[in-house]
């Protein structure tokens, strides 16, 4: 399925001319030369003044602003960051040391610093993504350590402390009691220096930075909601990189700056099981039995996507071999013309048009469906407070921790800080709690996959297509990290 996009580029192109201008000289001048400043054209606009609470956290990871504890490597593994080291200290207890490390402020990382932060993070409503149903206490422990003490055995913690959700900012950013204030107070290689509404963001070089001078002097950031735009921006010179190109207009890229990451984001179907005609388990399987995932895969993604097989994907290459089929599913109920709300964001440019497929596929099933599509930043506390019927969303399953577990906490359990489907099942909880629990990774992974299949019975969630990323990257640019996690994008050795 082939959507004509040159015409619209086109048409759209001169939305974004005069985005990108920088506040650095280098851009201004088109200067190619190494430490010139990148300019980034990123799809989600900031929908929580650039906490570090919400979804908003990768924003700032993937700029390079903040950073955690720990980082994750390609395989998946908690590594160093601003500590060097770890061990545990007890069945519920773990002490991490720091490395010499400075705010981007000029204050020292310490021990107190780092513990404030995390104590701050524990106490937030919502709690993190990277959170959910984990209590922890963050105090300093000597000269260079911190103690982090969980209210239960955690054996997954050093990769919890990787998440974007969980950054260290220095005390001038905790300052406001309702606000966390990310310019100028993470640690990372890029100083977030002024933010203008939900339109564009100017970033500085971080001289000071623990792991060496960045190559860029800076970033000049344009949030772009309109994916068609995004790729008219790189197509003509206005973005260095541009995030989450529309397959549409992939072709319409030199094959160069096209480059296709395979990535952990599951696009979903969420059916909200607490209210509405969802609750009903026998409507919630009808719908289930009405999507074609295949058609979605071929047709609105045009081959840059695999059909839905779970909730972790082809990229989680030990899911398949593990996967267990649910059982005990509601037999499908009839429709006989229920009407539910169907919503999505535009964001994430085939949403929409999934969101339109799933449309008719439904109403050919009986539903009666309204859709309703939005920005992100305009559609996500509704989301999360049940307001729709059924929600089309893309999300990273490894994501917030890179633990395969975490998101089925946030994301499908009582008390769950991201729960969309709004799934309040006992059986559901019990199987999440048990991989919770569980230390040696292979056993981890199978409770996981146990896990996946309790929530895969309540019909709750349709996973509808496993996603590959297409970023945009200039011609001359070089070092963009195209991170299968979807944490990082510019780091200490992109420039152009």
């Amino acid at each position: 399925m082939r959507r004509p996009h040159h015409l619209l580029a086109l048409l759209l192109a001169p939305v974004v001319t005069g985005c990108f201008a920088s506040g650095g000289s280098d851009a201004a001048s088109g200067d190619a030369k190494s430490g010139s400043r990148l300019r980034v054209a990123l799809a989600f606009p900031p929908a929580e003044n650039l906490s570090p609470y919400g979804a908003d956290a990768t924003i700032l990871s993937r700029l390079g602003v903040t950073e955690g504890l720990t980082s994750l490597d390609a395989n998946g593994t908690a590594a160093p960051a601003l500590a060097a080291s770890w061990r545990r200290d007890g069945d519920s207890t773990w002490r991490f040391t720091l490395r010499e490390a400075t705010f981007q402020d000029g204050t020292t990382v310490t021990p107190a610093a780092v513990a404030a932060a995390l104590t701050r993070a524990a106490a937030a409503k919502p709690a993190p993504a990277a959170l959910s149903g984990v209590h922890l206490k963050a105090t300093a422990a000597g000269g260079t350590d911190v103690r982090i003490t969980t209210d239960r055995p955690d054996p997954i913690l050093p990769l919890r402390m990787s998440s974007p959700g969980l950054a260290v900012l220095s005390a001038k950013g905790y300052r406001q009691k309702d606000r966390v204030d990310p310019v100028g107070t993470g640690t990372g290689p890029f100083r977030l220096t002024k933010v203008t509404g939900s339109t564009a963001a100017t970033l500085d070089r971080f001289d000071d930075y623990w792991g060496g001078r960045a190559q860029s002097s800076g970033i000049d950031v344009t949030f772009v909601a309109d994916g068609t735009a995004r790729a008219a921006a790189l197509r003509t010179g206005q973005a260095d990189l541009a995030e989450a190109i529309p397959v549409a207009q992939a072709a319409g890229l030199d094959a160069a700056t096209r480059k296709e990451t395979a990535t952990t984001r599951t696009t979903s179907l969420l059916l909200n099981s607490a209210s509405g005609p969802f609750k009903d388990a026998g409507l919630r399987a009808a719908a289930r039995e009405a999507v074609d995932t295949a058609a979605l895969a071929k047709g609105v993604y045009e081959g840059h996507a695999d059909a839905g097989a779970g909730v972790y994907g082809p990229a989680v290459t030990w899911a398949e071999g593990k996967r267990e089929r649910p059982a005990g599913r509601a037999g499908a109920g009839t429709p006989k013309g229920t009407r539910i709300t169907l919503a999505t964001y535009d964001n994430r440019p085939e949403l929409p048009e999934v969101a339109q497929v799933l449309k008719q596929q439904l109403e050919k099933a009986g539903f009666d469906v309204q859709l309703k599509v939005r920005e992100y930043s305009r559609l996500e506390s509704d989301a999360l407070d049940g307001a729709f019927d059924a929600f089309v969303m893309a999300r990273n399953s490894l994501v917030d921790t890179g633990d395969p577990v975490a998101v089925l906490a946030s994301d499908y359990t009582c008390d769950g800080g991201y729960n969309v489907a709004q799934l309040c099942d006992k059986d559901v909880d019990r199987a999440v709690a048990t991989a919770e629990r569980t230390a040696d990774t292979g056993e981890r992974e199978d409770a996981a996959m146990a896990a996946e299949a309790a929530i895969l019975r309540t019909d709750a969630v349709v996973p509808l297509v496993h996603q590959r990323i297409i970023t945009g990257v200039g011609s001359t640019v070089r070092g963009a990290l195209l991170d299968p996690y979807e944490r990082t994008l510019v780091g200490t050795g992109t420039r152009r």
